[in-house]
């Protein structure tokens, strides 16, 4: 006979309460993390100034107030970016910063990365900034999972292509069920609000190599994108993590743009570069675990059990 579920824990096994190898260090407050580190003499703080429009074309983007303002040492634009200027995980889709072109650049969502200042203190930045003179022209924006719907039934086209996954044939087995439900969820989206906030620091090493520190949850992904964007190969790209967990998500691919942008303003001045987001500002530039509606409908037999269900998941 098999012992009572509470007794038969196994020393190591996962029921066997376990002390967290750096449990001390957070309760204590001993933790070290990437912003604890100090800084290297010369270092110059670097602050991303956001897009204000969801959708928008930029007809005019006039930066030389920002370049004169008191203590920057560099302003930071696609044009300064040698390599590819994408910061995304995946799809290609994510511009370090709006090129522009003849008809100007387009921004996408509030909060998008326009242009960096780097400059000796982050007030020094971030007054800079202000100085900038964008002008928009509003483009339609589709906000709402009811806007996409509309865009892409008028369009012909969405977001991504539809991905299905199927086992059996469920209309088939909908149609013959003698019962049948239906009805529709809606899951709100949420800040993953991680423990450690949004940071990089990057300092210029021999031969054009480049030294980062991210507070990321995937270090590889953060070399990989740094060295395309700088474009040289990732081994010219070193990435260190001061400590994982407490991401949530939230910092598997977010720390791209950070760590790009403070990787060229380093390459630029030859001084190491710092940026760290504010929380507020962190929460309007970065993704989200996204908004879910899921329509459903679901057949049963004459016994209540289920035999078969489809859904339609649409993701804002």
């Amino acid at each position: 006979e098999r012992p009572p579920a509470h007794q038969a824990r196994i020393k190591g096994g996962v029921a066997t309460p376990t002390t967290h190898d750096s449990g001390a260090k957070h309760v204590t407050g001993a933790a070290r993390y990437a912003d604890d580190e100090p800084e290297l003499p010369g270092m110059l703080q670097v602050y991303i100034a956001m897009s204000e429009r969801a959708h928008a074309r930029i007809t005019r983007l006039d930066l030389a107030a920002v370049r004169a303002a008191p203590g920057v040492a560099v302003v930071l634009t696609a044009d300064d970016i040698p390599g590819q200027n994408d910061y995304s995980p995946v799809f290609g889709d994510d511009p370090i910063f709006p090129p522009l072109t003849g008809d100007g650049a387009i921004v996408q969502y509030v909060g998008q990365p326009i242009f960096a200042v780097a400059a000796e203190t982050v007030l020094a930045a971030r007054r800079a900034a202000k100085l900038a003179v964008v002008e928009y022209v509003d483009l339609a924006a589709a906000i709402s999972i009811d806007d996409a719907v509309a865009h892409a039934d008028a369009a012909g086209e969405d977001l991504l292509p539809a991905y299905e996954m199927r086992l059996g044939d469920a209309a088939a087995a909908l149609d013959a069920a003698p019962r049948r439900v239906k009805g529709r969820i809606e899951i709100g989206g949420q800040d993953h609000f991680y423990l450690e906030g949004q940071i990089a620091t990057a300092a210029p090493l021999e031969d054009g190599d480049v030294f980062v520190r991210s507070s990321t949850q995937h270090p590889s992904e953060v070399q990989h994108n740094v060295a395309r964007m700088l474009g040289v190969p990732d081994h010219a790209v070193t990435v260190e993590l001061r400590r994982m967990g407490g991401g949530f998500g939230g910092k598997e691919s977010q720390g791209n743009a950070l760590a790009c942008a403070t990787a060229i303003a380093a390459r630029l001045t030859g001084q190491p570069c710092k940026m760290r987001y504010d929380r507020d500002d962190d929460m309007i530039m970065t993704g989200k675990r996204h908004d879910f509606r899921i329509d459903y409908r679901a057949g049963v037999d004459a016994e209540g059990k289920l035999v078969a269900v489809e859904f339609d998941q649409l993701c804002r």
